[in-house]
């Protein structure tokens, strides 16, 4: 199997990664990829990875016979759709599928036709309405967001009526509002590889969303994220017969089921699981903190995904846990400074080699005349992993400095609340 990974963020070298360790593969392409990838993969920055076109041309040229999305932009350009036209296998979902996520209110009526739990919500298409629902409930902690598909977790949760309303104002010029009851609890990020006979779950993470500690700062795209989350099985449990298994069930019944991956956000209220969000692709940093805990071949998952058997597959995970943790670029999330010069990382740790060493995967980093700079908000995960959330916190803290650039951050706190009182 020759591959081309479509993506350049530090998820998509998570999984070009995964996809390095295979023994199946005679080829593996990135486009456009980023400083990381290239170590392990040929990287094609002329290929326009949201272009239908552009990569259908690379797979010709490099004779690619699959191509794996597990981000955002190239499913929301129809790449899905027109590679299976011309014959060439591809992981992700197609275009029927997308309202998923890329539409809000359409996931939400999807929920209620199955059961699916999910917090109260309203559609806005106007202030006035907007601002008489606010006026009516003073004090109340809301969540907006935008009804389509927003990078970066775009929203505002707060129960200021000046600030809901500020925000509220830019989305609705050019997009409906959801407004959803706050909930506060433990999030769960759950993800799933599917078929169209069933699924393959892998092990549950928590992501870190503020930019400050605790529940502080604005949302992002993502800071941290540990893997597994120690939650009672019979809540794990839950998780499966109240969200995966009816939304699944509904993909099929209402005819988008689809080969590809599936990530649902949730939150633990009430010792309950709620539906926060879909997502039809990886999530950042999940993703970064699942990969180095999986133990199987990715191809041979992707062979059972083909022939609609990925619910046999016996997924082989590592006992560890692995804390993932983000750095990112000074500014970030509102307008991160870009062009900033990332010294080289230590061997030791750069080239993913050691076992016995925190893994780390490149985000918004590209060469530029031999150096490597900054050309986006999150930059680096750095991963660590141990017995336990300690041991693997503690690694991951032990190496994060060794990521160097002018104005360079990170959370000090990922993992904390999971082995502190």
């Amino acid at each position: 199997m020759r591959v081309l990974v479509l993506g350049s963020g530090a998820k998509d070298h998570a999984m070009t990664w995964l996809f390095s360790q295979s023994k199946l593969i005679d080829g593996l392409f990135v486009a456009q990829g980023n400083v990381g990838t290239a170590s392990i993969a040929e990287n094609l920055p002329e290929v326009n990875p949201s272009s239908p076109e552009s990569v259908y041309a690379a797979c010709l040229e490099h004779n690619i016979n699959f191509v794996f999305i597990g981000t955002e932009a190239p499913l929301f350009t129809g790449v899905i759709d027109y590679l299976n036209n011309k014959g060439i296998d591809t992981f992700g979902a197609p275009g029927n599928a997308l309202k998923l996520e890329g539409d809000r209110y359409f996931a939400r009526t999807f929920t209620a036709r199955h059961n699916i739990p999910t917090p109260p919500y309203k559609l806005f298409s106007d202030e006035d309405s907007l601002s008489n629902y606010l006026k009516r409930h003073p004090g109340k902690n809301f969540v907006l967001k935008r009804n389509a598909m927003a990078p970066s977790r775009i929203m505002i949760n707060s129960n200021d009526y000046d600030a809901l309303m500020s925000f509220g104002k830019g989305i609705l010029q050019t997009d409906n509002l959801l407004l959803e009851n706050h909930l506060s609890g433990l999030t769960i990020t759950s993800t799933v590889f599917t078929d169209n006979n069933g699924y393959l779950m892998l092990p549950l993470c928590s992501e870190y969303t503020k930019s400050e500690t605790g529940a502080a700062g604005a949302p992002t795209g993502g800071m941290g994220s540990i893997c597994p989350v120690p939650l009672p099985k019979n809540l794990q449990q839950k998780i499966i017969d109240l969200i995966i298994e009816p939304t699944l069930y509904g993909m099929q019944v209402e005819q988008f089921a689809y080969k590809g991956v599936l990530t649902f956000s949730i939150i633990i209220y009430n010792d309950s699981p709620v539906l926060v969000d879909y997502h039809v692709r990886f999530n950042d940093p999940a993703t970064q903190a699942i990969v180095p805990l999986i133990k199987s071949d990715i191809v041979e998952i992707l062979h059972a995904m083909k022939h609609d058997t990925v619910k046999d597959f016996s997924l082989k995970v590592s006992n560890k846990s692995a804390v993932a943790v983000v750095v990112a670029s000074q500014g970030y999330p509102d307008k991160p400074l870009i062009g900033q010069v990332v010294e080289p990382i230590p061997t030791i740790i750069r080239n993913n080699i050691f076992s016995t060493k925190p893994m780390v995967f490149y985000g918004a980093v590209m060469e530029k005349e031999g150096q490597a700079v900054t050309t986006g908000g999150r930059n680096v995960t750095i991963v660590g992993t141990g017995n336990n959330i300690i041991q693997a916190n503690k690694q991951v803290y032990q190496y994060i400095d060794t990521v160097k650039f002018n104005g360079a951050w990170y959370r000090h706190d990922i993992g904390n609340k999971f082995f502190e009182d």
